[in-house]
């Protein structure tokens, strides 16, 4: 029973009982050619393609990636939330219909009922399985007490830490015991030291052995966070669409040793999959030449003019080359935190990645040392190869009738783009085109207008990589 499951993990470890649930290799979850699409402007917008993944029992799989490399997706079509567009989704072999019986899923927004109690709220899953009151509230004040809440059961979420709140999170998807456990981000929403904490305290009952549940999906952005917890790491690419470019198994000891060089070398291979530009475009038999670049396969990073402008400054005073492990350290950032920034200042032409070095090119050198009107002119110049820059500047200076409404550029988006992602690439394209001066905006008629000052020429080309 739930309640006889929670009891026994209340229980102190022993070190013969140090040990993770049997990983027996049965496999809970598998997709094979999966693919999921949203409907566009004009036809299917692509969000996954061609994912062959299993789950297994006794195994920890992160699945790792930027924005919009439908990471996300994937958890739900593996939870039963969402429907695959083709392919096949099965729960111990058995193809999903709706939403998949043996999971459980813990949410990055917590996703708690705000008018009900903390125990009403990690009761609910039980009450849609039909578990009697008696003994879904005791089972939940079990799981309350397991996940460290003990005396909030009658709080609501209001009253409760971001912290707190996903630990309801937590026990509302234990206390089903699902045979897998799918966390999205669960920590992203968290202070350093809280995520830290209950990150720990997760890992710690998933080694105990006695965890009510046999397998974990966790999606994150964060390298790190995925060697801490996972047995498996899942990178997804995101160009034009989401598919698995790399697998790597994680063969470190529990707990793992941030310091232990393994780890470290770990991390170094896992973001080289991360940044491979040139490895992910082979792939998918794409031409890598900036002139076969379109709205569709170069999408804008989110990244501010004066968040890639101060890291191009920092590398330049590092000599123009520098690790980029080392420089997030030295900030003290992830190296996942600086990686719009990274994609900014490739796409721009303004600096290269090398390995594991973040390599100005001349170009950005140039860019870099400039004043601020000299680096307005060389950043209107590279932002003109940009293609949805090129195309919002292209519009405006060719149309005699006066301003274009930003709907015309989202129904070109729209067609490779979903609504959230066109919010994100016109929100940076917009700082960069008015930095730029290349074109203004208006926000209340949502209009761009041509900026009156001069031409920009065509940038030289990319050197010093």
């Amino acid at each position: 029973m739930v309640l006889d499951a929670l009891r026994r993990l209340r229980t102190p470890r022993t070190p013969a009982a140090g040990l993770p649930p049997v990983a027996d290799g049965e496999v809970l979850l598998e997709t094979v050619g999966l693919t999921k699409s949203y409907a566009g402007a004009d036809g299917e917008l692509p969000v996954l393609s061609g994912i062959d993944l299993r789950i297994r029992a006794g195994e920890v799989v992160a699945l790792l990636g930027k924005s919009g490399s439908g990471k996300s997706t994937l958890l739900r079509c593996l939870a039963g939330l969402v429907p695959a567009s083709s392919g096949s989704v099965t729960y111990r072999g058995a193809p999903l219909t709706g939403a998949n019986p043996g999971t459980a899923m813990v949410f990055q927004t917590f996703a708690l009922l705000p008018w009900l109690t903390v125990q009403q709220n990690v009761e609910l899953g039980l009450e849609a399985k039909g578990v009697g009151a008696a003994e879904r509230a005791a089972s939940a004040r079990q799981a309350i007490d397991l996940i460290g809440l003990d005396g909030f059961e009658s709080a609501y979420p209001k009253e409760l830490s971001g912290g707190m709140r996903q630990r309801v999170g937590f026990a509302r998807a234990l206390v089903v015991e699902p045979d897998v456990l799918m966390m999205d981000e669960p920590f992203s929403a968290l202070d350093v030291l809280t995520a830290e904490n209950l990150r720990g305290e997760l890992m710690e009952l998933w080694e105990s052995g006695q965890f009510p549940t046999r397998a974990i999906v966790v999606v994150t952005h964060n390298i790190e966070e995925a060697v801490l917890m996972a047995d498996r790491i899942v990178v997804l690419g995101s160009r034009p669409y989401g598919m698995i470019r790399e697998v790597f198994d994680v063969d470190l000891a529990r707990p793992r040793d941030r310091t232990h060089p393994g780890f470290e070398a770990l991390i170094d291979q896992v973001y080289r999959a991360m940044t491979g530009r040139q490895k992910e475009a082979r792939a998918q038999g794409r031409a890598t030449a900036v002139d076969k670049r379109t709205v569709a396969n170069t999408p804008l990073p989110t990244a501010s003019v004066d968040g890639f402008s101060g890291l191009a400054e920092m590398v330049l005073h590092r000599g123009g080359r520098c690790d980029l492990a080392d420089l997030a350290d030295d900030l003290g950032l992830e190296v996942d935190d600086i990686l719009p920034q990274v994609d900014a200042l490739d796409l721009l032409g303004f600096a290269a990645v090398s390995d594991d070095d973040l390599v100005l090119t001349e170009t950005g050198t140039t860019y870099a040392q400039a004043d601020v009107q000299q680096s307005k002119t060389v950043f209107a110049r590279a932002a003109l190869q940009v293609p949805l820059v090129k195309l919002i500047a292209t519009s405006v200076r060719t149309r005699s009738e006066g301003p274009v409404r930003a709907g015309f550029f989202r129904d070109l988006l729209a067609h490779h783009y979903t609504s959230e992602q066109i919010d994100r690439q016109l929100e940076t394209a917009t700082d960069w085109g008015r930095y730029a001066e290349l074109y203004s905006y208006d926000a209340d008629p949502q209009e761009y207008r041509a900026d009156e000052g001069e031409e920009h020429e065509e940038p030289p080309g990319r050197a010093g990589a």
